[in-house]
């Protein structure tokens, strides 16, 4: 039920975005308890100037590879899942694709259950 917005800098080839949708799934399955083929993935590329990422924030020095992923989920995770989740995504990232573990800022939006209608214009998950 997650669906992941992946924010990326313009130019980035197809191999390394499908590397990094496959992270973020694997993490996901892995840490967050979610399940075989439950995968919606929106993966944009930003020119510059228009994904806009603060390079020193908390004293995390960021550079132009920034990415920044946003997960919607159902409400639920507890603290542990969720640090665990962050923590395989920018290792997987960094083992995957390079990308340095500061430039992997993520977000996780929690909603209830009802609030997903995945066709046919039903509340597949309402009780």
């Amino acid at each position: 039920m997650p669906l992941a917005r992946i924010d990326l800098p313009q130019g980035r080839d197809e191999t390394y975005r499908r590397a990094v949708g496959e992270v973020v799934y694997a993490a996901m399955t892995e840490t967050l308890n979610v399940p075989k083929d439950d995968r919606f993935q929106v993966i944009a590329e930003h020119p510059g100037g228009s994904l806009v990422i603060d390079p020193g924030y908390l004293g995390i020095v960021r550079t132009r590879d920034a990415i920044i992923i946003q997960i919607t989920l159902n409400e639920g995770r507890t603290v542990a899942q969720k640090q665990a989740f962050y923590k395989a995504v920018a290792d997987g990232l960094n083992a995957r694709v390079g990308l340095r573990r500061e430039d992997v800022m993520i977000t996780l939006v929690e909603v209830k259950k009802e609030n997903w209608s995945f066709g046919n214009g039903e509340a597949q998950y309402a009780t």
